[in-house]
């Protein structure tokens, strides 16, 4: 169907035109059950808790980091909870964008999948670059971190993706099963040699605002360290994004993403706890391996150290795969209705979103080769991310106000309270970003123009009626309608 043709389909399409547009952008459904959907959440977000996070220990120190992760667990615990809910309300491909489509309008819809969008075609390119350093540090066959490596995780794990999703969530489950295996290892070394003194060992900066030996950069350093205390959790919001590939996604989906959050809260406590009471928070602070330092000490590679290097490097592997497919989805159901070009929603034989995977790759490959700086594109992404979360709890609150009356099969316990709590904390985190790195933020401001742009002067006047997410808004408003009658 050519592209003009498509443009006729919001204001006179024929049900056969109709037909035909989705059965071109027709996803594979059944293909997850609960346990995949809970291994996609974890894989999400694994590669967090083998580095990343200890830089936020140069932000806040022990005290400021574990303040700011309580914190941030929270605003996560109450958005995943919040998601569940409309999730089960609006179980498609569409994620954040659809539920934020039907509370806040196509503006809405458009930001917030602008903003998720940002964060799954960042991360992936910058975890590439942290693979690279792995491969080399460990000396595999022979390489160096470089552009040849980075095109190799593109294209095999994105041929996964190619190939089905039932076979890449497979695929994403056995390698999120050994990256947690091997950090619950690592916690039992670490553990061996814990020692609690070493928790607060970084020097206090005395003219910081209520600093003290737990908060040596002070009370601010709270705040510093927000970004990286969402390292634990960075991710875990996209598994409603598989919902039009699930089984029972009104069941499944949240019992998987309640199942997968407390997962990553016991990981990220043990996690902290063990690399920083190892070998102490002032040596793993700037690593790039820190739980590989922790267990090294001062004595150089051990036999645990080296399996927990090699496992770090499958943690990197499942959150690069798993973000890949998160980032193809949101793409996927923006383009199927119009938001973005509609050709990026052709799905293959196999039910796979073909150029939604393949040009996010190159444009992913091409920043990681050009770039070079994993660290900025991350926080490029965390700066998305929360955006994001900002308007998804919004639109919680939003529809619980304006639609009482929507029949919700699962309820987010707590209701409007706990999105408000998502929603204030989101705020907070995004303003975090300017403290961490502004250049990161005003990067992602900038991209976040242009996408402006192309959506007031051009597709907001062709979105297509009857794509899943735009046909639940319309009955909203067809309602709210004939309430008014």
């Amino acid at each position: 169907m050519a592209e003009g043709t498509d443009t006729d389909l919001r204001t006179a399409p024929s049900t056969s035109t109709q037909d035909d547009y989705l059965h071109r952008r027709t996803l594979r459904r059944g293909s997850a059950g609960w346990l995949l959907l809970t291994g996609l959440g974890v894989a999400y977000v694994v590669s967090g808790d083998f580095s990343g996070w200890n830089i936020g220990l140069s932000k806040g120190g022990f005290g400021g980091l574990a303040a700011a992760t309580v914190l941030m667990g929270i605003m996560y615990a109450c958005l995943v909870f919040s998601l569940a809910e409309l999730s089960a309300i609006l179980p498609t491909a569409g994620g954040g964008y659809g539920f934020a489509r039907r509370a806040l309008g196509t503006w809405g819809g458009f930001l917030t999948g602008t903003a998720i969008l940002i964060e799954y075609i960042l991360a992936p390119a910058a975890i590439s670059l942290f693979i690279g350093d792995y491969v080399e540090s460990l000396g595999l066959f022979g390489l160096t971190s470089g552009w040849p490596v980075y095109l190799a995780c593109f294209a095999i794990f994105i041929g996964i993706h190619l190939w089905g999703v039932g076979e890449a969530l497979r695929f994403s489950l056995v390698v999120t099963a050994i990256a947690v295996a091997a950090l619950l290892v690592f916690a039992i070394g670490a553990f061996t040699d814990f020692d609690a003194s070493r928790l607060n060992d970084i020097p206090v900066d005395a003219s910081a605002l209520g600093s003290n030996s737990w908060l040596p950069f002070g009370v601010l350093g709270i705040w510093a360290a927000f970004p990286f205390g969402m390292w634990f959790f960075l991710g875990v919001e996209g598994v409603p994004l598989a919902a039009e590939e699930a089984k029972d996604p009104v069941r499944s989906m949240p019992r998987a993403l309640a199942i997968s959050l407390s997962i990553l809260v016991l990981l990220a406590v043990v996690t902290f706890f063990a690399a920083t009471g190892a070998h102490g928070s002032a040596a793993i602070k700037d690593a790039g391996n820190p739980l590989v330092v922790a267990l090294q000490g001062d004595d150089g590679p051990t036999a645990l150290s080296r399996f927990v290097n090699y496992a770090g490097l499958a943690g990197l592997v499942a959150s690069f795969f798993s973000l890949i497919f998160a980032g193809s989805r949101q793409l996927f159901a923006l383009s199927r209705a119009g938001y973005l070009p509609r050709f990026l929603s052709l799905t293959s034989r196999r039910k796979s979103p073909y150029l939604g995977l393949l040009i996010p790759g190159a444009i992913g490959f091409a920043l990681a080769a050009w770039s070079g700086n994993g660290g900025r594109m991350l926080n490029v992404a965390v700066f998305g991310a929360t955006i994001s979360y900002a308007l998804m709890a919004l639109s919680h609150l939003v529809l619980r106000r304006r639609e009482p009356g929507l029949d919700r099969p699962y309820r987010t316990p707590g209701g409007v309270l706990t999105s408000s709590v998502a929603f204030v904390l989101a705020l907070f985190a995004l303003v975090a970003t300017f403290l961490v790195d502004k250049d990161a933020a005003f990067i992602a401001l900038g991209v976040y123009a242009i996408a402006l742009a192309y959506f007031a002067f051009y597709s907001r006047h062709r979105l297509v009626a009857h794509a899943p997410e735009e046909e639940f808004a319309a009955l909203a408003a067809a309602e709210a309608e004939l309430a008014r009658d």
